[in-house]
C-alpha cells in the first residue's frame, strides 16, 4: 500500500510539473508509470471530448501515458465538464489478479486523476487556442502563425540569408472544374505539404486565402523549393495514379544578411510585387524581388491615382489605325487605339494599360473609348463622309458583368449611330467560365447587328472552340502567327497559317492580318487569300485630324 508521505510526495511533484512551464512532457511521462506501478494499475487513460455532442458521436482524443496490455477492469472513472463545456473522462484499470484497493488509495487516485484531467484540459484548450489563432478553419497556418515566425527569428537575429516567398497556384480555378472541388482540395493540401516538408525546420509556410501561399525558408532548402514552385505532380487518388500538375507563379525576396525586420510589409510588398509579375508568365515561375520593382510600383500607383483626374479632363484620345483591303488599296476600317496626352506628350500604352488591367480602371476607360468613337462617328456622318467600321477594344474582365452588353448598346444608341459602324473586339479566353461569359456577349451583339471579332488569334493557346461554338464576324491573327516569306512552303507555319485562312473562310469569317510592316510580308498575305492588313506598312496608329484626311482620300497611293 502506498504510503501517506509517498501520496503527497506524488501530489506535489504532478502540481508542479502540471503547472510550471515550460511543460517537462518526459518527466510527466516517467511521474505516470512510476504512479501505475506503485497504484498496481495495468493502464491509465484520458479521453477528451470539444463538446458533450462529441462525446455522444464517440469523437474524441484520447491519451495514455502508461498500459501494461494486461486485462482491465475499472477501478475509477471520472467525468468532468470544464467551464468551456469539453468533457474529459479518465478511466484507471487494474489487473485482473490484483486484489481490491482500499478505499484510503482509491480516495488518493480520485484526488490525483482530477489534477491530471485540469491539466489535460488546461493543455488541450490552450492547444484549441493555439489552431484558432495560428490555423485557418481548413488547417493550414494563418498569417499570425507567419507573424509570429518572423518575431521570433527576429528576436534570435537568424532572418539574414533567408528567402522570403508569395505564390499564387496557376489556373487553379482550372483544376477544381477538371477533377472537382473535393479532390482540387486534397490537391491543395498535398502541394503545401509538399513545400512544408522540403522547408522542414527551416522556415514556414501559410495560407492567405485560396490557392495563394506566403512563406520564408532557409536558402539551403531553395533548389528543393524551388524545384515544387516550377511544377510537381500530385496525386489525387488512393492508389497514387491519377495526378495533375501543378505549379506556382512565385516571387522571392533574397533577404540580405544581416537582416532586422522592421515590419511585416517590408517583406510582403516585395514578395507580392515580385509573384505579381511572375503571375503574368506561363507555368510554373519564379520573379526575385528588385529595385527596379519598387520604381515600378511606384508607377503603378501614381497612374492609378492620377486616372481619375485625366479620365474627367478627357487627357485619353482617340487614335485611329486604318485597315486596309490588300488588293483594292481601300481603307476598309479602323482599330480605335488609346493614347494618353499628358502635359503635350503622349504616354505610351504599354505605361497604363497593363496598370488599369490590374483592377476595373480599364473597364471604364473601354466605355469612354467607345463613346468617343461614337462622338466621332456621329459627326462624320452628320458632315456627310463615308464613314467605315470602327473597331474597339474590351478587356477580359467586362466578362463577367451582367450589364456589359447593355451598356455597350446604351452608348452606341446615345450617339444613333448605326450599330453596323462599331465592331468590338475581344480576346480569347481559357476558362470555361469566361468561355461561356464570351459566348454570351458576342451572340447578343450579333443579336444587336454589332460587328465581333476575336482579337490576338495564334497569340496564345487558341481553340478551334472558340471559333467554332461563338459567332464571331471578324478573325484577326497576330502577325506572329503569319510564317515568315522566306520559310519554306512545306514547313508547319504555312501550312498552319494556310489552313487557318481556309477555315477562316470557309465558315464565313472576315480576315484581318494585325502587325503588317514590309513588302514580303504582304506578298505572304496575297498568296494566302487574306484580305485585309493592319499595321505600319499602311499606317501607324493616327490622331483624329490625321485620320480624317485618310477617310477622304479613301484609297492609299
Amino acid at each position: 500500500m502506498v504510503s501517506k508521505e509517498q501520496y503527497l510526495g506524488y501530489i506535489e511533484r504532478l502540481v508542479r510539473l502540471t503547472h510550471v512551464q515550460p511543460f517537462d512532457q518526459e518527466t510527466y511521462k516517467e511521474l505516470i508509470v512510476e504512479l501505475c506501478e506503485a497504484y498496481r494499475l495495468s493502464r491509465g487513460e484520458t479521453v477528451f471530448y470539444q463538446t458533450p455532442l462529441m462525446e455522444q458521436r464517440g469523437i474524441g482524443e484520447m491519451f495514455c501515458d502508461f498500459d501494461n496490455k494486461k486485462s482491465k477492469n475499472i477501478l475509477l472513472r471520472i467525468r468532468i465538464i470544464s467551464n468551456s463545456k469539453a468533457v474529459i473522462i479518465g478511466t484507471l484499470y487494474i489487473e485482473d489478479e490484483v486484489e481490491d484497493h482500499p478505499d484510503e488509495e482509491v480516495g488518493q487516485l480520485d484526488s490525483m486523476l482530477r489534477i491530471i484531467l485540469g491539466f489535460v484540459s488546461r493543455m488541450r484548450l490552450l492547444q484549441r487556442l493555439e489552431e484558432f489563432g495560428f490555423s485557418d478553419l481548413d488547417g493550414y497556418h494563418n498569417f499570425r502563425a507567419f507573424a509570429r515566425y518572423l518575431d521570433i527569428a527576429n528576436i534570435e537575429n537568424r532572418l539574414g540569408a533567408n528567402v522570403a516567398f508569395h505564390i499564387d497556384l496557376h489556373n487553379f480555378a482550372m483544376v477544381n472544374h477538371e477533377i472537382g472541388r473535393e479532390n482540387g482540395d486534397k490537391v491543395l493540401k498535398l502541394y503545401y505539404k509538399m513545400i512544408e516538408d522540403a522547408i522542414g525546420d527551416s522556415g514556414i509556410i501559410v495560407r492567405l486565402g485560396g490557392d495563394k501561399f506566403v512563406g520564408v525558408f532557409d536558402r539551403k532548402v531553395k533548389r528543393a523549393v524551388y524545384e515544387i514552385f516550377l511544377g510537381v505532380p500530385v496525386a489525387f487518388d488512393e492508389a497514387g495514379e491519377k495526378k495533375i500538375m501543378i505549379s506556382a507563379a512565385a516571387g522571392v525576396y533574397m533577404l540580405p544578411n544581416p537582416y532586422m525586420l522592421k515590419s511585416y510589409s517590408d517583406i510582403m510588398d516585395k514578395v507580392m510585387m515580385a509573384s505579381s509579375t511572375a503571375k503574368r508568365e506561363a507555368g510554373g515561375s519564379i520573379v526575385v524581388y528588385d529595385d527596379k520593382m519598387k520604381s515600378a510600383k511606384e508607377h503603378m500607383k501614381k497612374v492609378q491615382s492620377d486616372f481619375r483626374e485625366a479620365l474627367a479632363n478627357e487627357e485619353f484620345a482617340v487614335y485611329y489605325q486604318p485597315k486596309v483591303n490588300i488588293d483594292s488599296k481601300k481603307l476598309s476600317g479602323a482599330e480605335a487605339l488609346c493614347r494618353w496626352i499628358k502635359d503635350n506628350n503622349v504616354v505610351p500604352p504599354m505605361e497604363f494599360i497593363p496598370v488599369l488591367e490590374m483592377n476595373t480602371d480599364i473597364c471604364d476607360l473601354d466605355f469612354y473609348m467607345l463613346d468617343h468613337v461614337c462622338e466621332d462617328i456621329r459627326r462624320w456622318l452628320d458632315e456627310g463622309r463615308e464613314v467605315v467600321r470602327v473597331s474597339v477594344n474590351f478587356s477580359r474582365k467586362h466578362l463577367v458583368s451582367i450589364d456589359f452588353l447593355d451598356h455597350i448598346i446604351a452608348i452606341i444608341d446615345k450617339h444613333q449611330v448605326p450599330h453596323e459602324y462599331i465592331e468590338v473586339e475581344l480576346t480569347e479566353t481559357t476558362t470555361d467560365v469566361l468561355f461561356s461569359d464570351l459566348r454570351r456577349i458576342v451572340c447578343g451583339l450579333q443579336a444587336e447587328g454589332v460587328w465581333t471579332a476575336v482579337d490576338d488569334f495564334g497569340v496564345g493557346y487558341s481553340s478551334l472552340n472558340l471559333i467554332r461554338d461563338i459567332p464571331w464576324n471578324v478573325l484577326k491573327i497576330d502577325k506572329s502567327f503569319v510564317p515568315k516569306d522566306i520559310e519554306d512552303a512545306d514547313s508547319i507555319s504555312n501550312k498552319m497559317f494556310k489552313h487557318v485562312i481556309a477555315l477562316a473562310h470557309d465558315i464565313g469569317l472576315e480576315l484581318v492580318i494585325e502587325g503588317v510592316e514590309t513588302v514580303d510580308q504582304l506578298e505572304v498575305l496575297r498568296r494566302n487569300n487574306c484580305e485585309i492588313a493592319q499595321g505600319y506598312f499602311f499606317d501607324r496608329p493616327l490622331p483624329l485630324a490625321d485620320f480624317e484626311q485618310r477617310l477622304a482620300q479613301k484609297v492609299y497611293e
